[in-house]
């Protein structure tokens, strides 16, 4: 079982953001920039494009609305992507909120990011998307 997985069924404690019955979105813990989230699907498949079809579309539209909603609550140009499932065994898409390139640098993160801090983004970004996501 990966540390995902774990996140998922509640046996590691997370700032969730949202969850259908298909995926699962929180905040990295070591993020690049505030509001840093993780998609991920419940089920575990290591490589993104061992995914079937219907679920890859359905997990990227998944994201889509979690991007939007970090966008309404971050000051950012964009909200950027990336897939790259070296470090974690379970695949997953990174959304960092952007106003430079340099923003979405893997190897700048915040260092010891503030958990009250943490808390009051996953709140900010969770009330967003119950919002928008009725």
């Amino acid at each position: 079982m990966t540390i995902f997985s774990k996140i998922i069924n509640g046996e590691i404690p997370c700032y969730k953001i949202a969850e259908n019955d298909e995926f699962f979105a929180f905040l990295d813990i070591n993020p690049v920039n505030w509001g840093h989230t993780l998609v991920v699907p419940k089920r575990e498949t290591d490589y993104i494009f061992d995914i079937a079809d219907g679920e890859l579309a359905s997990m990227i539209v998944f994201a889509k609305r979690v991007a939007e909603a970090i966008k309404n609550t971050f000051p950012c140009r964009k909200v950027g992507m990336a897939v790259l499932g070296l470090e974690v065994p379970h695949a997953h898409i990174h959304l960092v909120p952007l106003k430079t390139e340099g923003d979405m640098d893997f190897s700048k993160k915040i260092k010891d990011p503030d958990p009250e801090k943490m808390k009051q983004i996953s709140r900010a970004i969770a009330d967003e998307y119950t919002r928008l996501n009725p």
